[in-house]
């Protein structure tokens, strides 16, 4: 039986990188994999997965009203699917998400969902909370605090470092406009904003 994970993290965790190994281990071994990337995405260019570390590899584009589902039993029928990898999930909508869960159940097919838990607010992200609740593996990716402390939360900065508490629950950004961060420094940025 096909499973779907979900690897999450806060930002600066390695989930591409995670993602493009994966892929490349299929691969390897003669298998066919698909990569999906959301269309709003464009970071690293359009239809580009890039990790910081510097491997990359080209995606297909997801727009939030595309159906993943028919999507990858098209290119299944041409041949053969061994491994479908989505990057930055919390941007697909809950319905492309239970699209998702569909390929592993009727296509027999493992998804591999990479992405962010919570926005810069703490809130669940659509994509995010429905794969919380379907996926049959939820495996967390982990990176660092300034203080050491496992990162669990990511706070939106402004370009002179100062918390943005307020905002579009999507905002497409990097190290520039994000950074990783335990929950107790993340309240006391938000704190140290809201007392200015």
């Amino acid at each position: 039986m096909a499973k779907v994970y979900f690897y999450y993290s806060a930002m600066n965790a390695g989930k591409s990188t995670v993602l493009l190994q994966s892929s490349y281990n299929y691969q390897e071994r003669g298998m066919r994999t698909l990569l999906y990337v959301p269309a709003l995405d464009t970071r690293a260019g359009l239809g580009k997965i890039h990790s910081r570390i510097g491997l990359s590899s080209d995606a297909t584009t997801l727009q939030t009203d595309e159906n993943i589902f028919h999507a990858v039993q098209k290119e299944h029928l041409k041949a053969p699917v061994s491994c479908v990898l989505i990057d930055e999930v919390q941007f697909l909508t809950r319905e492309q998400i239970k699209q998702a869960t569909d390929i592993a159940d009727t296509l027999l097919i493992p998804v591999l969902c990479y992405g962010l838990r919570t926005d810069f607010q703490g809130n669940l992200f659509p994509g995010s909370a429905e794969l919380l609740a379907t996926a049959d593996n939820l495996i967390e990716l982990k990176t660092i605090c300034h203080c050491g402390r496992k990162a669990t939360m990511n706070l939106r900065v402004t370009h002179e470092g100062k918390a943005v508490t307020r905002g579009a629950q999507v905002e497409i950004g990097g190290n520039d406009r994000y950074v990783p961060m335990c929950r107790k420094h993340f309240k006391e940025s938000l704190c140290a904003k809201q007392a200015s």
